[in-house]
C-alpha cells in the first residue's frame, strides 16, 4: 500500500509538470513574451516563477541546495516586468528542467515515512502540534500550484 501511495503522489506531480513542459517547450522567445491576459503575467514570467518555486522545494523538502536562488527576486518577490529577466529563454527552460529533474530524482526515493516527516520551514514544536505540516503537504500544495499555472498557460493563444 505504501508503494502505491508513493506512486500516486509522484505520478500526479509528473503529470502536472509534464503539462507545463508540453506548453513551454515549443515556444520561442517572442511567444514567451505573450501575456496570459491583458495586463497579466507573461508566459516567460510564469516559467521563471514556477522554476523558482520548485527550486525552493529542494531545501524545503530537505533534498538539496537551491540551484537558482537568484530567480526569487525577479519571479517571486516582484511582479512581472518590474525587473529584467536574468536569463534568456533557452537558459530558463534548461533551469526548469534541471530543477524538476533534481526534485523528482530525490522524492522518488522517499519512503512513506519520509513523506510524513516535517519540512524545513516548520519548527519541531509546531510540527509536534500539527503533524500535517509535512513534506507530503508541501508536495501536494506545489502540485496544485503548478496545475493552476498550467491552466493559465492554456489560455494564451
Amino acid at each position: 500500500m505504501d508503494e502505491l501511495f508513493i506512486k500516486v503522489v509522484v505520478a500526479s506531480w509528473k503529470q502536472a509538470v509534464s503539462r507545463v513542459d508540453q506548453r513551454f517547450a515549443p515556444l520561442d522567445d517572442e511567444q514567451l513574451q505573450k501575456q496570459v491576459a491583458p495586463d497579466r503575467n507573461r508566459l516567460f514570467y510564469l516559467l521563471g516563477h514556477l522554476t523558482a518555486v520548485h527550486d525552493r522545494m529542494l531545501p524545503l523538502l530537505g533534498v538539496g541546495e537551491r540551484l537558482y536562488p537568484a530567480l526569487d527576486e525577479v519571479y517571486i518577490t516582484n511582479p512581472d516586468r518590474s525587473l529584467a529577466d536574468p536569463l534568456p529563454a533557452a537558459d530558463l527552460k534548461k533551469a526548469w528542467g534541471q530543477v524538476n529533474t533534481a526534485l523528482i530524482s530525490a522524492v522518488e526515493k522517499f519512503s512513506a515515512d519520509d513523506w510524513l516527516k516535517k519540512h524545513s520551514a516548520v519548527t519541531d514544536e509546531d510540527f509536534a502540534k500539527e503533524p500535517t505540516r509535512n513534506r507530503l503537504a508541501v508536495f501536494l500544495s506545489r502540485t496544485n500550484h503548478v496545475a493552476f499555472h498550467a491552466g493559465q498557460v492554456v489560455l494564451v493563444k
